[in-house]
């Protein structure tokens, strides 16, 4: 789900960043195999958050840990260690490696009918200042939450009679808790439901959807193939099948891609993408042994809430597909260094502003809660709209590629413009401006970025202007699906290995695969 698709959370210092994949395929198998209802059950659950909706609107919180350990405390096998490239079990336990970070996190609103939903993806690196003190710290880089209540939970069980198992399930609840309340004060939204999963968890996903497929943009000559921290390794850009390792390695790079950890989120969504689309298009949920496959690692790996009813719940999401579940990124105002980490600052209310009206977004086919009679008005023909690009994402090129896809989609191509180029800088949030005449136009394009549009007086006649930002650093699904690219996009390629020894995969999905796999750094 480029900038414009998709849901669920992760990473880790080391990097490691989308276990929470395997949490967005558990509510997707939910939703679409819900005639094994049964084996929902023996999913493990949590009293850290009750009370909570079982159908219609709802918020959900999917994380996941950089972890190398498992939910009782045991480091992960010094063989499970090396296939992931997550350090060795010394590293674990005397030099600090890993740790209990939530360094992705997904906040999901599913609309009523279980018809449509968005996914807000929290940057890890986020500075707030925590709900509580939470081991005597006020506040920190969000995905330090879990951690930091984790540890002192545990430090005042450590002289108790509790067992060690019990010590660690009690711990664990608190660090989910901690991470449910930084959320819910970040972004003003109440939480629902919860899906927590380990960083062993998106490995054992990858294995048992045997790999995964990507689209890789060329950045820099390529720089971004090669990562010595996460170990990801390919040969060439464009399109390509990754084995289980790579599959992890490719969700865990990020210091070698132009935005960072901004861009390793919308590596995350990608694989959502390709997820959601595998899922619905490969017979996966047909084949009764990959499907318990999935559903023997959901019951190994995730964690959620003991008041949400999955069966339930099932009822209604066998309707949400990768056409609607859309993801953006909550917008960062900038790059600062406090009390010696590198951060994110943000200024919470634009955050709560872009999540409510992400949240609170009209839908299209209703008449109901969230449909006005706009919703069913006429949207005027593309051809009475000029559309103007300019690219504040930083990605070489995308502002010409965006008016050449939505120039196939009928729209008249307009000024395009890099940023390099005043008045228009690199900014964090993708923004499209709109006269009176253009409003519903503008809206339907606002959508394929995942953006809102907003009315400006300054555009001439019959004009909309789009103005790219980091969120977007790549062609949106939706656009892509066209055929249409951008200046130096990958083209599309047969197979590819890995370096890790796999056997290559066939590719199944391209530019012209809607939702399957969008191209990301």
């Amino acid at each position: 789900m480029s900038g414009a698709h998709g849901g669920t959370v992760i990473a880790g210092k080391i990097g490691y960043a989308v276990s929470c994949v395997i949490a967005a395929a558990v509510l997707l198998v939910a939703g679409y195999a819900y005639h094994v209802e049964d084996q929902l059950g023996g999913i493990e659950s949590s009293n850290a958050l009750s009370g909570g909706p079982q159908t219609g609107e709802m918020n959900i919180l999917l994380m996941g840990l950089e972890s190398r350990t498992d939910y009782n405390g045991n480091i992960l096998s010094p063989g499970l260690l090396a296939a992931m490239h997550a350090g060795s079990v010394y590293g674990v336990k005397n030099l600090g490696v890993g740790g209990q970070a939530t360094n992705t996190l997904i906040l999901i609103h599913i609309f009523a009918g279980g018809k449509k939903a968005v996914g807000i993806s929290i940057p890890r690196d986020d500075w707030i200042t925590f709900p509580k003190a939470y081991d005597g710290q006020s506040e920190g880089k969000i995905d330090q939450a879990y951690g930091l209540a984790w540890a002192q939970s545990l430090g005042a069980t450590a002289n108790s009679s509790t067992g060690h198992d019990q010590r660690y399930q009690q711990a664990n609840e608190a660090g989910q808790a901690a991470a449910i309340a930084s959320v819910q004060k970040l972004t003003g939204q109440h939480i629902d439901h919860f899906a927590e999963v380990n960083l062993a968890g998106f490995y054992a996903l990858a294995q048992a959807f045997q790999g995964i497929e990507v689209c890789v943009t060329p950045w820099r000559g390529g720089v971004n193939f090669h990562d010595a921290n996460s170990g990801f390794k390919i040969r060439h850009g464009g399109y390509q099948y990754l084995s289980p390792p790579q599959a992890l390695a490719f969700v865990r790079e990020r210091d070698n891609l132009p935005n960072g950890d901004l861009d390793r989120t919308h590596r995350q969504q990608a694989v959502i993408d390709y997820v959601i689309w595998k899922l619905e298009h490969q017979g996966v949920l047909s084949d009764l042994g990959q499907l318990n496959s999935l559903l023997d690692v959901a019951k190994q790996y995730v964690i959620t809430d003991a008041d949400w009813d999955l069966p339930l719940f099932a009822t209604e999401m066998h309707a949400l597909t990768g056409k609607n579940f859309s993801f953006q990124t909550a917008k960062i105002a900038g790059y600062q260094t406090i009390n010696g980490q590198a951060a994110n600052a943000i200024d919470i209310p634009t955050v709560q502003r872009q999540v409510r009206q992400a949240f609170t977004a009209p839908v299209a086919s209703s008449g109901g809660k969230h449909g006005t009679a706009k919703n069913t008005a006429p949207v005027p023909p593309a051809s009475t709209v000029t559309v103007d690009v300019y690219n504040g994402s930083g990605a070489p090129g995308l502002a010409g590629g965006v008016s050449q896809a939505l120039v196939s989609k009928g729209y008249k191509g307009g000024a395009v413009q890099d940023a390099a180029e005043q008045p228009h800088q690199v900014q964090p949030a993708t923004q499209v401006f709109y006269n009176a005449a253009t409003a519903a136009n503008a809206a339907k394009i606002a959508g394929y970025f995942g953006a809102a549009a907003s009315a400006s007086t300054s555009l001439p006649a019959g004009h909309v202007e789009v103005l790219l930002g980091t969120s977007v650093t790549a062609m949106p699904a939706g656009l892509g699906s066209s055929g249409a690219a951008g200046a130096g996009a990958p083209t599309a390629t047969a197979t590819s290995a890995g370096d890790n020894g796999a056997a290559a995969g066939t590719v199944t999905v391209n530019s012209k695969t809607p939702y399957g796999a969008p191209c990301v750094y």
